[in-house]
């Protein structure tokens, strides 16, 4: 069985999109390749068991295992040794990038405290969005008696789309719940 958000994806939103762009050809229109999703923790340094406790979190809300990321140089006045684990982060792909998408849209953002919605200026000019979040608490699997310390994440959305205005089209379509300005 295959994911609800690519289904939607393959019947509604890829024809709207061939439409709308003048798409002749299925495998250019615009979809998404991967989520990156990476929580770093600078504090780490000082009190390296922060780091087990967001491989853990992040394995739950994400349903794969996350990569440690460690720093790739040394830097005195953080405190910070080359090798020293520094954070995590997850590539989601198929099926269940297409799951965490649809927890992350219908579930999470309407969650945030004084939600009106996701800024439509994260774009990096590529077709690629960055959302950043303040805490982990919005996801439903994070149990809040269990977590030690708050942590914020980014969420990285890559997308096949040749422009920010495509990319935007596609996000939209799959019911990202943008701002209005």
């Amino acid at each position: 069985m295959s994911a609800r958000l690519r289904e939607h994806y393959l019947k509604n939103v890829l024809p709207v999109l061939m439409k709308d762009f003048g798409i002749t050809n299925v495998m250019a229109a615009p979809k998404v390749e991967k989520v990156t999703v990476n929580i770093g923790l600078g504090e780490a340094t000082q009190n390296p068991k922060l780091i087990d406790g967001a491989v853990t979190e992040m394995g739950q809300i994400c349903g794969q295992k996350p990569v440690i990321t460690k720093a790739r140089k040394s830097i005195a006045a953080f405190k910070l040794r080359e090798g020293m684990a520094i954070g995590c982060m997850v590539t989601l792909r198929g099926d269940t990038m297409y799951e965490f998408l649809d927890r992350l849209m219908n579930v999470a953002l309407p969650r945030v405290r004084d939600f009106r919605g996701v800024s439509s200026k994260s774009f990096d000019g590529r077709g690629n969005y960055t959302l950043g979040l303040k805490d982990q608490f919005i996801f439903p699997e994070i149990a809040y008696e269990k977590v030690e310390k708050v942590k914020g994440m980014n969420i990285s959305i890559t997308t096949s789309a040749s422009s920010d205005a495509e990319a935007l089209a596609l996000l939209k379509l799959m019911g990202m719940p943008f701002r209005q300005n």
